[in-house]
């Protein structure tokens, strides 16, 4: 039976580690906005506490008998029962100045004590196994697929079974029995482990000098394979959760399928899928750095599997790699340290590093890069070259792509597509010739990616950029000069003309001929309408339609973007708003408003969004009941709710009818031409209301739409929301 135990702890651990990391992230996101860069945050925070495990079980291996290790290790996971139940304070607010620094803090106090001693479960396991006397114990490197087991159906059965199934507090009770069942299988191990008279005799210290110890290059090697992994994985996630929504699912599969590649690659058949990945890799990188410069995200239901398929080609071919130049058992915890400071390093780069040094995402990118250089090396030899002139063909790359995407947009008025192939395409085409040489393709990866810079047919000339907690942020201004636009990601978040005479023009989501405006012509109907709050301000087109005897608050969690939003350079609508009082107020919207007199507003506008998504914690049955108590007598709540792969309207229609409100929704469908023409964007807005007459003239309107609920559906609170049922994949 020391087998089975053994293998059983390794996965319940393991299962549990990971199980909880998605858990305390979804407690903490509706705190912070639900900015992408929580979960980034938490990952950094997970990996280093699993380097602080790494280091325990290192140290201990080498202290002592296995017996005296165990009994050691026993009570300290059996002390994790007094950090148990997880929960957060019910008063906790964010540090709106240091929201990177607060959530640190807060998750130590929240999950570190209890993840720190789970964190060395498999180092240690192992190391046991190793001494045991077993017949399998001279490779246990086996049991580390048992425990990457163990972690990817953690990854996998949050999203599409926890999290669809259990409201947050039965989580976080259901994490609490099984950490309570991992003590005991560590009771049970324990006392085989005192029982085992076929246990080695001599010490770590003694079996670890009878065989060779690695070398300091090889360890750097370990750290570095490691690393770039882990940066890919981050960089892949901020990709998705920026672009779709910053939720557990999108979380959890990188996550989860870094992991089915170590399961693979120490297992039987991981010499066999190595070389595969490592012939397919070339391909892989050339194809997503086209999908990038491209910025070509739909369809999202065929992009979003190819950029998993890619990541999980790539970190095959690398953890493959790592996982040929494992050493000894003797020094299995050393590698596994190792192992744990790259993954920390790369988490490093793409949390606090990358901010600090890119003004957008290009983190994801460069990883890629990386990835090719460090790949494992192509079968058959290569013929020798100089390597000054291995260098120059990277540098006729970068030259070609930077002359291409400067002059072949003014030359040609071909299609964006056409623009595409010819300017990135070609380049890329190039870079793959060379592919058999990892160095030279990697530094030819990075030349497109530079020469691609030059590129402005899309977007435009750059004018301002800037990155922080809440993710990446630019202002460009179009080819032809006449509209600045306001991007947060690769999303606009509100345009303007630059010509002073237009400027009053409401554009975007905003136009007067969409929802919006329809909205406003039967508000301004209304002659009692006096007091205007929103949450979430863009670029602050809605400004536009303020009255002269209103007063309007905005709440705005980025200050970054306020300070954008009003320098007259890039934006004016918030100096040229009419309203006789405009309020600006830093922070959660939600957190905000109810510090704000009951009963206050007229009109509270739910704008607030992260990339493409609005934040979920504010369309919750408890969000709009506080949202709605804070509304004057016939009150309304307007609600943005456009996205290109969520539909909210069910959502919205659940709550509202539990709550007993009206509600009404315009979905605008526009086309690119009518976009390019009048400035105006396809979008999907909603009107709820306490009172049923306060609405009742829209209810003649074809155009708006009763906003219906959806049995099917659960209803979403702070405590359940599950985003795989409001999915809506084109």
């Amino acid at each position: 039976m020391l087998l089975p135990a053994f293998a059983l702890t390794l996965l319940l651990s393991a299962l549990l580690l990971f199980a909880v990391q998605p858990l305390v992230a979804k407690l903490l996101l509706p705190l912070l906005g639900g900015a992408p860069m929580v979960w980034n945050t938490c990952m950094v925070f997970f990996q280093a506490l699993l380097l602080g495990g790494y280091g325990y079980a290192h140290w201990l291996t080498g202290r002592g008998t296995l017996r005296k290790q165990a009994l050691i290790h026993l009570g300290l996971i059996a002390a994790g029962l007094f950090f148990l139940p997880l929960a957060l304070a019910k008063d906790v607010h964010p540090d709106d100045h240091s929201p990177l620094l607060w959530l640190l803090v807060t998750l130590f106090g929240l999950v570190g004590a209890p993840f720190l001693v789970l964190s060395a479960s498999a180092p240690l396991l192992q190391n046991w196994f190793s001494r045991s006397g077993h017949k399998d114990s001279k490779d246990p490197y086996f049991l580390y697929a048992a425990s990457n087991a163990g972690s990817f159906l953690a990854l996998l059965g949050y999203p599409l079974v926890a999290e669809p199934l259990l409201q947050l507090s039965q989580q976080t009770f259901a994490w609490s029995m099984g950490y309570g069942l991992l003590v005991a299988c560590f009771g049970m191990v324990a006392m085989m482990i005192w029982r085992n008279k076929a246990a080695l005799p001599e010490t770590p210290k003694e079996k670890a000098a009878a065989t060779p110890k690695p070398a300091w290059s090889h360890r750097g090697i370990w750290i570095l394979l490691a690393l770039v992994p882990s940066s890919l994985m981050l960089g892949l996630t901020t990709y998705l959760t920026t672009d779709i929504a910053s939720v557990p699912l999108l979380w959890t599969l990188p996550l989860a399928l870094y992991l089915l590649t170590f399961i693979l690659v120490f297992a039987k058949i991981g010499d066999r899928v190595t070389p595969l990945a490592a012939r397919a890799m070339p391909i892989a990188a050339v194809t997503v750095i086209f999908l990038l410069l491209g910025e070509i995200k739909h369809p999202a239901g065929i992009l979003v599997p190819l950029h998993l398929l890619i990541f999980f080609i790539i970190t095959l071919a690398i953890h493959g790699k790592l996982a040929s130049l494992r050493p000894d058992p003797a020094h299995l915890t050393e590698y596994y340290l190792c192992l744990s400071i790259g993954g920390v390093l790369g988490g490093l780069l793409n949390t606090l590093v990358a901010p600090q040094i890119f003004t957008s995402v290009v983190e994801y990118p460069l990883a890629i890069a990386l990835a090719c250089v460090v790949a494992p090396p192509p079968e058959g030899k290569l013929p020798e070259q100089n390597f000054s002139k291995q260098l120059l063909w990277p540098a006729i790359i970068t030259v070609v792509t930077a002359l291409l995407a400067k002059f072949l947009p003014g030359l040609s008025k071909q299609s964006h597509q056409l623009a595409m192939f010819l300017i990135f395409g070609l380049p890329l085409l190039g870079a793959f010739l060379i592919s058999r040489r990892p160095l030279v393709f990697g530094l030819a990866l990075c030349g497109i990616l530079r020469g691609g810079t030059f590129y402005t047919a899309l977007h435009g000339h750059i004018i301002h950029a800037e990155r922080n907690f809440f993710g990446a942020l630019r202002v460009t201004l179009d080819p032809e000069g006449q509209i600045h636009r306001f991007y947060h990601g690769t999303t606009v978040h509100g345009i303007q003309y630059v010509d002073p005479d237009l400027q009053d023009v409401a554009l975007s989501y905003y136009h007067r001929e969409g929802p919006v405006g329809a909205f406003m012509q039967f508000y301004d109907q209304r002659k009692t309408v006096k007091r205007v709050a929103v949450i979430g301000l863009g670029a602050g087109a809605l400004a536009t339609y303020a009255k002269p005897d209103e007063e309007w608050t905005f709440y705005e969690i980025d200050a970054a973007v306020l300070r954008i939003a009003s320098d007259t350079n890039y934006f004016t609508y918030l100096q040229r708003c009419q309203a006789k009082k405009v309020n600006q107020r830093i922070g959660d919207g939600r957190l905000l408003l109810r510090q704000e007199p009951d009963h206050h507003f007229d009109l509270i506008v739910c704008d607030a969004f992260s990339s493409d998504v609005p934040p979920l914690h504010l369309i919750t049955k408890e969000a709009l009941q506080e949202i709605r108590q804070k509304l004057a007598p016939g009150g309304m709540i307007l609600y943005n709710i456009s996205s290109r792969l969520l539909s909210f309207r069910p959502v919205l229609g659940n709550v509202a009818q539990e709550l007993q409100m009206d509600g009404y929704s315009l979905n605008d469908s526009v086309t690119v031409e009518e976009t390019e023409r009048t400035g105006r964007y396809s979008c999907h807005w909603a009107v709820m209301a306490p009172e049923k007459e306060t609405l009742q003239p829209l209810s003649g309107n074809r155009y708006w739409k009763p906003v219906q609920p959806e049995p099917s559906l659960p209803m979403w609170t702070d405590d359940y929301y599950n985003i795989l049922g409001v999915f809506d994949w084109k």
